[in-house]
Parts: C-alpha cells; sequence; structure tokens
C-alpha cells in the first residue's frame, strides 16, 4: 500500500508546496497531479501522474507534447484514469495551445517567413491533417486575416485556387501567405507542393495579388517553398 498524499510532509505535497515555493518548484508529475486532483487507492496523485508521463514513447523528447496526440481511450486505459480525468487532461492541452496564440494577431508586421512561421507553428506542428491557411496581409505586410482555406490528407495540394483567393478578392485585399503543415514531420516540399504554388502564384498575377510565400510547417522547423524554388532557378 502506497503513502497517503495527507502522510506526506506539507512540503512535499503539490498544493502545499506550489503555494509555498510557486509552481516552477514543482515536478510535471506535481502539475499534472494537481489537475487530476486525486490517485486510487493504491497510488498517490503524483504516482498516478508518471504513469501518465509514462505514456511518452519519444524518451528522447523531453517535453509533454506527446500529450497532446492521446486519445481519451488511450488515457482511460490507465488504471485510475476515468473519463473525467481524461476529459480533463484533453482540455488542459487545448488551453495550453490557446494560450501560445498571439492575443490579437491583427496589424502584426510580417518581414521574414519566419515571422508568420513563430505565429502558426504552436498551433500546425500538432494537426494530424494537412491544413492550409490564408494569411491576407495589406499594403504594409500588417496581417488583416487568417483563415483555413483547404483540409485533406497528401492532395491538400489540388486546391481550387479560386475558393483559396475569395477572401483575398472580396476583401480586395494586396498580399497574401499561404502555410501548410506537413503531419509527417517531412519538410521536404513535394512536387504537388511545389506545382500548387506555381498554380496559385499565376493565379494570383492575374489577379493583382502578391503571393509573398508558401511556408510549410513541419514539426518546429519551416521552409519557403518560394525560397527554394528560386534557388532552383539559380542553380
Amino acid at each position: 500500500m502506497s503513502i497517503k498524499m495527507k502522510e506526506l510532509p506539507i512540503s512535499e505535497r503539490p498544493y502545499e508546496k506550489l503555494e509555498l515555493y510557486g509552481a516552477k518548484a514543482l515536478s510535471e508529475a506535481e502539475l499534472l497531479a494537481i489537475i487530476i486532483k486525486t490517485g486510487t487507492k493504491e497510488e498517490t496523485s503524483v504516482e498516478l501522474a508518471k504513469r501518465i508521463l509514462s505514456l511518452n514513447d519519444n524518451i528522447d523528447a523531453n517535453n509533454l507534447n506527446f500529450l497532446r496526440d492521446k486519445s481519451l481511450e488511450e488515457f482511460m486505459k490507465i488504471k485510475g484514469i476515468g473519463k473525467v480525468k481524461a476529459i480533463q487532461l484533453k482540455a488542459l492541452c487545448e488551453f495550453a495551445t490557446r494560450m501560445n496564440k498571439p492575443l490579437d494577431y491583427r496589424k502584426i508586421k510580417i518581414r521574414t517567413p519566419g515571422d508568420i512561421a513563430r505565429i502558426l507553428t504552436e498551433e500546425m506542428k500538432h494537426l494530424k491533417l494537412e491544413v492550409l491557411k490564408a494569411v491576407i496581409l495589406n499594403n504594409s505586410n500588417e496581417i488583416l486575416k487568417i483563415q483555413d482555406v483547404a483540409e485533406g490528407n497528401s492532395n491538400i495540394m489540388v486546391a481550387d485556387s479560386k475558393n483559396i483567393l475569395s477572401e483575398v478578392i472580396k476583401m480586395q485585399a494586396p498580399k497574401i501567405i499561404l502555410i501548410h503543415n506537413h503531419p509527417s514531420g517531412n519538410l521536404v516540399p513535394s512536387q504537388n507542393d511545389i506545382n500548387f504554388t506555381k498554380r496559385i502564384q499565376s493565379a494570383c498575377e492575374i489577379l493583382g495579388v502578391q503571393l509573398l510565400d508558401h511556408i510549410i510547417i513541419a514539426g518546429n522547423n519551416y521552409l519557403s517553398i518560394l525560397h527554394e524554388m528560386n534557388k532552383n532557378i539559380k542553380d
């Protein structure tokens, strides 16, 4: 029989430890224990939290991002994790994602591909399907709007250019950046990616809209397709 939480010294109980020393003093298991609140008859909430953390398949990845990929059913396979606790864990992951979004992206000025990648990487790197976003900008390269314009599997790049550019035309915006994710983690643009970029580039020229870039997000990394295309032309 394990030691009950109330039998531990106050300085070792997650709630009291956070109150005394601050959140940074707690381990990941202790922080998670506060979220799930209770353990089982056999385990304290901290011990149960450690078993949740052991779900990480990648022992080299020293972060908690793996929790986002776990389903309710996977959490509920752990003894002591019922539907309510599993839902709490999923809600925690979504809350963390939303906290990483800028408070208001409108009027943020985009100077480099990295600027827009930093805004959208946290949101897009965990997506299971490919999602294509259009970042609509004014003449000063300030963001006016970001919207999803296509979603699907690896064939997302057959998306209709008319649908993709419809909002740009409606807003009479002069510039656009496209950005999509590769759930596989492979940063290399496919031939479909390149052909699609050329097709959108041609459509933009006809409409008097400037395609500033088409960016791929893969994990924490990004790549500019236009940069790669221009580099290949020079080579």
